[in-house]
């Protein structure tokens, strides 16, 4: 089923998310519609509280990042089959060079800016069969799980902004919130009562 993604401003978005256990209700369930609403709206990852459940959960399918021709060999190898899904992952360790790549947000519609993120991470995590995985990631796959990671820390790309950023897209921000935005996806919005 696909889900509405909730919109910036709303608060499920800031709040730091459970942990869940292996009996959480309906798991399988939600994972199956966060890929569909995931692949309905063309991104690379979604977290639950994107839809709503504050719940360490999120899911990357990061193979559209394949065809960059600006990467390796290896990475678009890599990026071609980086199908995951995360439950309550922990990064244990960021490390290398800060780099900036552009970022956008199924929350946050037609804003992107660059973020400056680590290079390499290790990440801890059970998978959809409650088996434990440790990965050490580098370059876009690293930090598509950096990004979704944040959702569920209750943090947004656009915090990782300068102040002059910040207030350059302030306007943008707060229409997001009264829906007042295209997306060619279903939206819920904290400032309306009906999804869109």
């Amino acid at each position: 089923m696909i889900l509405p993604v909730i919109a910036y401003g709303d608060p499920v978005l800031r709040k730091v998310a459970k942990e869940i256990s292996k009996e959480h209700p309906k798991l399988d369930d939600i994972i199956a519609n966060m890929w569909e609403t995931q692949y309905h709206a063309h991104g690379v990852g979604i977290a639950a509280p994107q839809v709503g459940l504050s719940i360490r959960l999120f899911v990357i399918d990061a193979s559209p990042f394949a065809d960059d021709d600006d990467l390796s060999d290896e990475e678009q190898q890599l990026l071609q089959n980086f199908k995951r899904v995360f439950i309550n992952p922990t990064i244990l360790e960021e490390s290398g060079e800060e780099w900036a790549f552009n970022e956008g947000c199924l929350s946050i519609p037609d804003v992107r800016e660059d973020v400056f993120r680590k290079e390499t991470i290790v990440v801890e995590y059970f998978d959809e069969n409650w088996e434990k995985q440790t990965e050490t990631l580098s370059g876009l796959a690293a930090r598509v799980v950096q990004h979704e990671y944040d959702h569920i820390e209750g943090i947004l790309f656009t915090d990782k902004l300068s102040p002059l950023k910040k207030r350059l897209i302030k306007g943008k921000l707060a229409n997001i919130t009264k829906g007042k935005v295209n997306a060619d996806y279903r939206m819920k919005f904290p400032q309306l009562k009906k999804k869109r």
